[in-house]
């Protein structure tokens, strides 16, 4: 099995939300001061989903990450967790695109790669929340795709895959080479070994540049990103409490209900 995963590096979702800043010029997050970056949550979700196949089936797991200054010891966790091999697209002509200039980056990078028969994306990156990128690799790749799953097992040439929907899940069986986002309830990733990070910190990553991955320059970052985004901003969140009292309990509760009333959250 060759297995291909692309992981993000985001601003900790961990991080104390005052702790974050909106400039508004750029409308871009000011990462937090002291609190270092992570991999995206779902990403790892999507390595362990990975590593279990591999498990199972055997295997080389590639993983794929793209930006400008990837602080090592962090893209490097896949590593340290049982992958085998890191390549980084960073350049600044990878930067400030869209879902759509990722996925083409990514797609380009994939090609060559060459054979590989699962690629495994998160289900959605912690800082954007978009859930575009992995579908669109599978479409410009034009190969199926299976979002939010829960589950994957390979049998021979086929995939079958467990899909997270609103009242339970679908199982859906799809034929290889195909594109995989793995959702939360896949369950939590594995520890990386002490064996694991030692082996990861001797091991160097491949960096691919845009002429590297035979990519348009027109198509990447800035000069390629079909989106615009009016107004990024923090959303202010203002509570008022009232307190309702009366001569004695039954007079407070009857006090309270007309107030409810008033509010129209009961008639």
């Amino acid at each position: 099995m060759n297995i291909i995963v692309c992981v993000k590096q985001v601003p900790d979702p961990e991080a104390p939300p005052a702790s974050f800043k909106i400039d508004s010029a750029t409308n871009k997050v000011i990462p937090p001061p002291g609190v270092p970056p992570v991999i995206s949550p779902f990403d790892e979700q999507a390595v362990e989903a990975a590593l279990r196949v591999k498990d199972a089936k055997g295997g080389k797991i590639t993983v794929i990450s793209l930006g400008v200054n990837l602080l090592r010891d962090v893209v490097k966790k896949p590593l340290s967790m049982g992958a085998d091999e890191l390549i980084l697209l960073e350049d600044p002509a990878y930067v400030d695109g869209d879902s759509w200039t990722t996925a083409y980056a990514l797609a380009m990078a994939i090609k060559k790669i060459g054979q590989f028969d699962l690629i495994f994306c998160g289900r959605q990156a912690a800082d954007t929340d978009a859930g575009q990128v992995g579908s669109a690799i599978a479409e410009i790749l034009g190969i199926p795709s299976v979002t939010v799953a829960r589950k994957i097992e390979v049998n021979e040439s086929k995939v079958k895959v467990e899909k997270v929907t609103a009242d339970g899940f679908d199982v859906i069986e799809t034929s290889m080479p195909a594109l995989i986002t793995v959702s939360n309830e896949l369950g939590e990733p594995r520890y990386a070994t002490i064996k694991g990070i030692m082996a990861a910190k001797r091991k160097e990553p491949i960096i691919w540049k845009p002429a590297d991955i035979s990519a348009d320059p027109a198509k990447l970052g800035a000069a390629g990103k079909r989106m615009a985004m009016l107004k990024l901003f923090q959303p202010v969140k203002e509570g008022k409490c009232e307190m309702v009292t009366g001569e004695n309990e039954e007079d407070a509760a009857a006090n309270l209900a007309k107030k409810l009333v008033e509010a129209k959250l009961l008639s």
